[in-house]
């Protein structure tokens, strides 16, 4: 996948993470698109220290939704809002 595929996918990955948080996410399109890509690379690591995935193996949508919630979770909890 390139750059934009991982872009578009990113800003998906990220926009259903925000809806599915309850709460409002103070954050922009480039942030929301962050989110995504960090979401991926979260569910990416945690499925290969788990053994669901091998290197190089991408993680699925419901994965990388999961690992962007996590990113949202934490975020919040240490920026002290609720």
């Amino acid at each position: 996948m390139g750059i934009l595929g991982t872009i578009v996918l990113g800003l998906i990955v990220g926009a259903v993470a925000r809806f599915v948080m309850p709460g409002e996410q103070k954050m922009g399109w480039i942030m929301t698109i962050l989110l995504g890509i960090g979401g991926s690379l979260v569910a990416g690591f945690v499925g290969q220290a788990l053994g669901w995935y091998r290197v190089g193996q991408a993680p699925g949508f419901i994965a990388s939704v999961a690992g962007a919630l996590l990113l949202l979770f934490v975020g919040s909890r240490l920026s002290g809002r609720k």
